[in-house]
């Protein structure tokens, strides 16, 4: 019986000392997730691309440009003498509504004062103020991930919403002042 527990004891002790075995995960993910994402999200721009372009066949009176940073916009009132455009840090006062693409408002028009670059505004707001001097008026078409995107704004913009926004800088005050 002895020589029983001691055998036991012993085969007990070889097989405690085996070394772990990997574990095979229990599920294999693709990135399919990644691919369809990437997809809808193509399609979703070249349909708002789409009409974008389309409003601006509609309007050949308004001469549109297409800024490098994904967006179109025109001049309603354009500035030649002046070289000043805001920078990081300045402090610039402003005008803005917000329509969608049917023309139908939004937010109507409110005035705003803003740090460059310190404070939070959408994108595509923060990119054409850059484009703008003192006075000057623009309209901007933003396609929705220059604006508020997937996630909107919370209030009255939904998800993937272009945006027209009509937009007067007042005045720049730089940071040096």
């Amino acid at each position: 019986m002895k020589n029983l527990l001691i055998l036991f004891l012993f085969a007990l002790i070889l097989l405690g000392c085996k070394s772990p075995e990997a574990r095979l995960p229990e599920s294999v993910q693709s990135g399919s997730f990644l691919k369809e994402s990437a997809e809808r999200n193509r399609k979703l721009n070249e349909k708002e691309r789409q009409r974008i372009q389309q409003i601006i066949k509609d309007n050949p009176e308004k001469n549109y440009i297409a800024s490098e940073s994904g967006f179109w916009y025109y001049y309603n009132t354009k500035i030649d003498n002046d070289t000043l455009k805001p920078k990081f840090g300045d402090l610039i006062d402003f005008q803005f509504n917000v329509l969608d693409l049917d023309g139908n408002l939004i937010y109507p028009t409110k005035s705003k004062s803003y740090v460059m670059d310190k404070q939070e505004l959408f994108t595509g707001l923060r990119e054409g103020l850059k484009l703008m001097k003192p006075e000057e008026s623009i309209t901007f078409i933003f396609p929705s991930q220059k604006a508020f995107g997937y996630y909107g704004d919370d209030d009255k913009i939904g998800t993937n919403v272009p945006l027209i926004c009509e937009v007067t800088l007042n005045t720049i005050k730089q940071e040096n002042d």
